[in-house]
Formats: structure tokens, C-alpha cells, sequence
């Protein structure tokens, strides 16, 4: 699986940078045990936790051409969206 980063074009670094997520916890959601879903303007979200229990959100594209994902961001899952991530995975027996 070929993974991309948007650019921060101010930074040069990659957008998720400024939430203080590496792209290395990036690619555990994604590979994980997670949960994928539809977003706006043909994203995908996926929610996830990182192998130091760390729990993330991140918002990337398909492409479908190459079978690439471009992550667009990612971001701590906080608050209530956290704990109903929690829920649903405790109802699924993850």
C-alpha cells in the first residue's frame, strides 16, 4: 500500500505534523483494526488506536488508479466521538 501526505506549504512538512501525528501512527489506524467509513467529498475516515493506545482519526482519499491512499489529516479522537468509537468496538469484541 502506497501512502501519501498532504504538504503543509508553509512548513514543507506533512499537514498531520501540525496535529502531532507522525505518519508512522498514521499507518497503524490504517492497517489496524479499525474502522473505515465514508466521508465528505469522497473521503474515506478511519478511526483507530495506535499501538501505544493512542486514538486517531484520519481523513484520506482512494485512488483507485494506483491503489494509493492520500492522507489528507489526522487528528486525536476526543470526547464523545471517543468514547462511542470505544463502544462500538466493545459491542464488536475487538
Amino acid at each position: 500500500m502506497v501512502v501519501r501526505f498532504l504538504i503543509d506549504r508553509d512548513t514543507g512538512l506533512p499537514h498531520i505534523d501540525g496535529h502531532g501525528v507522525s505518519p508512522a501512527e498514521v499507518l497503524e489506524v490504517l492497517r489496524g483494526p479499525s474502522d473505515h467509513g465514508p466521508g465528505r467529498d469522497g473521503t474515506r475516515v478511519a478511526e483507530g488506536q495506535t499501538l501505544y493506545g493512542r486514538y486517531l482519526r484520519v481523513i484520506y482519499k482512494e485512488n483507485e488508479d494506483d491503489s494509493s491512499i492520500f492522507v489528507i489529516t489526522a487528528y486525536d479522537l476526543l470526547g464523545k466521538a471517543k468514547s462511542a468509537f470505544r463502544r462500538r468496538r466493545r459491542r464488536r469484541g475487538r
